[in-house]
């Protein structure tokens, strides 16, 4: 199945190209209706405006978008999509559809139309590159895993945002530039910081002047796709020049009164290691909305969610009610309270996410927003009948 989904003139070289990009017995499998039609496999690299590049088994092509491009975003081709492309001869040369995404990881985009935008698909590991060069801003953290969390494959990718954890997806958290912070006691509490953040996920600390973890992180990302995310100046592109062992992506300094870098890499590039694996290098991303991410919330704010099962009230809300567990919680110094508030903003936000695209959900919350000021208005009254 294998050879045949290649077409019938691939070679034993050939098929390693496409290996080396991640091709395996179950692409091929999706892959066999389009090879019937004379199509040619090959894995989406890098996306401009109305073009592509795809590895195929012929090497790194460019070929039309024009029907991959359909008025729902979240079905716009990206990096890391495998597609059927037109064999040789045709120019141009159009990718002619996109095989089913395995995983995908989605945020919100800054439109007031709350639509989604698919940042990089068919992923196993979810790579979040926190700068040590600033002060560490947890909540971000948060909201990156939260999203990386969010559970869902196949057809379900179409609506919700993914990097299932539950389906082998793995989310990572890479503290860089770890040589500015030469003291090993003060790496170690801002190390056990982000441990606490995120409950069990992986936490490196990583060098790319010295050297240090980058051979414990080319372990972990030499089976897969792994895709790097997080701000700009995070030293994305330095980290990935790293494990890539040349220098391909450009490297700009950061600023020295926040830290903070420039736009580097201005396109998301998919990377074959010399060690195994395929790399998506990203723009820094300035906001990280959520988008449908309610199940990764409960995920990476666990110890909150099972608190909450003791509480008195089922749909206890966890800011006054009696018996709640979490606030008891709180009390006790068992649950910071900013993990506390962190929470309850991601799951408000989510909410309004949502209900821009759910009108039943819309009008609930209007429901419970009334029932609310009701209830605050006739307590208010209570309070000053009794005064």
């Amino acid at each position: 199945m294998f050879n045949a989904s290649l077409n019938a003139s691939s070679t034993p070289d050939a098929q390693h190209v496409l290996a080396a990009y991640g091709w395996d017995e179950g692409w091929a499998a999706e892959f066999a209706p389009y090879a019937a039609q004379g199509l040619v496999p090959g894995r989406v690299v890098r996306v401009d405006r109305g073009q592509c590049d795809v590895a195929t088994p012929a090497g790194v092509i460019r070929a039309d978008t024009e029907f991959v491009v359909p008025r729902d975003p979240m079905k716009v081709v990206c990096t890391g999509d495998w597609v059927a492309v037109d064999p040789e001869g045709g120019d141009p040369r159009y990718a002619r559809t996109i095989l089913p995404r395995r995983t995908a990881f989605v945020r919100s985009t800054s439109s007031k139309r709350s639509e989604g935008q698919v940042l990089a698909t068919n992923i196993d590991h979810i790579v979040i590159c926190v700068s040590l060069a600033v002060e560490l801003d947890l909540g971000r953290i948060e909201r990156f895993l939260a999203l990386a969390m969010s559970s869902s494959s196949g057809d379900a990718l179409l609506h919700k945002s993914a990097l299932s954890w539950e389906s082998g997806a793995q989310p990572l958290v890479v503290l860089t530039k770890a040589d500015l912070v030469p003291d090993p006691v003060s790496l170690g509490y801002l190390v056990q910081d982000v441990e606490t953040t995120a409950p069990g996920v992986q936490v490196l600390t990583i060098s790319s002047l010295t050297g240090e973890g980058t051979d414990v992180l080319a372990a972990v990302v030499a089976g897969g796709t792994s895709v790097l995310l997080g701000t700009s100046g995070a030293g994305k592109s330095t980290l990935a020049n790293a494990l890539l062992g040349t220098d391909v992506m450009e490297v700009q300094e950061t600023r020295d009164v926040d830290g903070k870098g420039r736009h580097t890499t201005t396109t998301r590039n998919l990377l074959a290691l010399p060690g195994g694996g395929v790399l998506i290098d990203t723009p820094g991303l300035r906001g990280v909305g959520l988008w449908d991410a309610e199940a990764g919330v409960g995920q990476v704010f666990s110890e909150i969610e099972e608190y909450a099962g003791s509480c008195r009230f089922q749909d206890c809300a966890h800011e006054a009610e009696p018996g709640c567990a979490v606030l008891s919680a709180v009390d006790a110094g068992a649950l910071p309270e900013r993990r506390l508030e962190s929470y309850r903003k991601l799951l408000r936000e989510n909410q309004r996410i949502v209900a821009k695209t759910d009108a039943r959900l819309r009008s609930e919350i209007r429901r419970d927003w009334r029932l609310k000021s009701a209830e605050g208005r006739a307590n208010y009254a209570a309070k000053r009948g009794r005064a």
